[in-house]
């Protein structure tokens, strides 16, 4: 098998870094996750693709990271991946969740089908959230490096599914904890 040394295949790899080195991926990555179609738009391929790793192209076409991993590899006639690293994002509802303390509502299917990246609006909304509130997010699929740097923001997600691909994710800023003096 003849090892293609332009780039090594991981978890970490971002979606441009993978489709610049090796174009013919780019149609393997719409086959796990139809959402990556959108990588046709010159801005998502400059926003998200900058930033979003397999491990969470991964997340969002609901498959293994290595499964994913390895099937590109395949393609460029890399070794298989051995490593795990799986991402799980929580899909359970949580104690926090109260529909009352939903504060902002963000459907982002319409920016994102006009070619337009939502991830700084959202952030700047997390941050400018107060303590026990909620944000709900409405994508047309699971916006993975969003959700990644939520959390790097100590704030808490649940990924609930709606019709088809859709999915809502609702953001919660907890109380930070008080420390007392002495």
């Amino acid at each position: 098998m003849t090892t293609n040394a332009k780039l090594i295949i991981t978890p970490k790899t971002k979606i441009l870094e993978l489709i610049e080195a090796y174009p013919q991926l780019e149609n393997v990555l719409v086959e796990f996750a139809p959402a990556f179609k959108n990588l046709k738009n010159p801005v998502l391929r400059r926003t998200v693709a900058k930033v979003a790793s397999l491990q969470q192209a991964a997340a969002i076409g609901n498959v293994a990271v290595g499964t994913l991993v390895n099937r590109l590899r395949k393609e460029v006639g890399q070794d298989l991946f051995s490593g795990g690293t799986d991402t799980t994002y929580n899909t359970t509802q949580p104690a926090w969740f109260n529909a009352d303390k939903v504060v902002t509502v963000f459907d982002a299917r319409d920016m994102l089908a006009a070619g337009e990246q939502p991830v700084n609006r959202v952030i700047a909304d997390l941050a400018a959230m107060k303590e026990n509130e909620i944000y709900s997010l409405l994508a047309p699929f699971l916006p993975a490096p969003l959700i990644d740097k939520a959390l790097s923001l100590n704030i808490q997600h649940w990924v609930a599914k709606t019709d088809g691909d859709e999915v809502t994710v609702y953001f919660f800023k907890a109380e930070t904890p008080r420390t007392t003096e002495r």
